[in-house]
């Protein structure tokens, strides 16, 4: 899955704007929008969700999950989790 966030910071980092992303996948530009107007995760096609991710992908943004390890271990950008109230700071 990809969040809107992710697809935000995506573009930030490759430094394109909506309508770049949508002709670089094939999607409408509206559908790109709508994507990333979501809460949390992105929902949509599947089909267009892949198209997306896909096209981020080629242009050198790796989607990196909650959990997973980076494979090309280039520079990125990721959110940790929040901290409780209770936690210790570090």
């Amino acid at each position: 899955m990809i969040t809107a966030a992710q697809m935000r910071a995506a573009r930030a980092l490759l430094g394109i704007d909506q309508r770049q992303l949508a002709d670089l996948s094939g999607v409408s530009l509206p559908t790109v929008q709508r994507m990333e107007a979501s809460e949390g995760n992105v929902r949509g096609v599947v089909d267009t969700l892949t198209k997306v991710i896909e096209a981020l992908d080629r242009a050198g943004v790796e989607l990196i999950g909650d959990n997973a390890v980076s494979r090309e271990g280039g520079r990125g950008v990721r959110l940790k989790l929040p901290k409780s109230p209770e936690s210790p700071s570090a």
